[in-house]
């Protein structure tokens, strides 16, 4: 009864295609800019730093690479579980978006706990591929607002009074 909720919470969370377009869409607006930039620059450092560094490093096989004769309710992923990619991004775009309303934030992290608990739902994450996601991606949330802060003392963005 809970599998097809889980599939939207995980197709939700590939690719971080939704908080891609949450960072996307904030760009169309003047008063949401900068958090629009701050989401989606959370999403590149993930996607370096936990898709493309860790998960070839740690290698981790996933779960359900262990146990084959599992009847999967997805299909299994191709690249390795530690960490969670999915978690990751969830929560980067879930903090940025705390930082900047917290009504807004609370559903953001919301979805994003409900996208990481989705991957162990599926049997391809360990709950510690998930707990490190979720860490690493408040870490790249304050990554990506530090490095907004410095680029904007450095002049390279101009976001206007209504910003913070």
């Amino acid at each position: 009864m809970l599998t097809p909720v889980m599939k939207v919470f995980t197709m939700l969370g590939e690719g971080g295609i939704i908080w891609i377009l949450i960072g996307v869409i904030l760009l169309f607006w003047k008063q949401t800019r900068r958090t629009g930039a701050v989401v989606l620059l959370s999403l590149l450092l993930c996607l370096i730093f936990c898709n493309g560094i860790l998960k070839n490093v740690v290698a981790r096989p996933r779960p359900c690479w262990r146990n084959p004769d599992l009847a999967m309710l997805i299909g299994i992923p191709g690249d390795y579980s530690f960490p969670s990619g999915h978690s990751a991004s969830s929560f980067a775009a879930a903090s940025c978006l705390c930082f900047q309303s917290r009504r807004g934030g609370a559903a953001a992290l919301f979805m994003a706990a409900a996208i990481a608990a989705s991957r162990m739902y599926f049997y391809v994450h360990y709950p510690t591929d998930i707990l490190a996601g979720i860490v690493l991606g408040i870490l790249m949330a304050f990554l990506a607002e530090w490095l907004m802060r410095v680029l904007e003392k450095k002049g390279v963005f101009q976001w206007g009074k209504v910003q913070k």
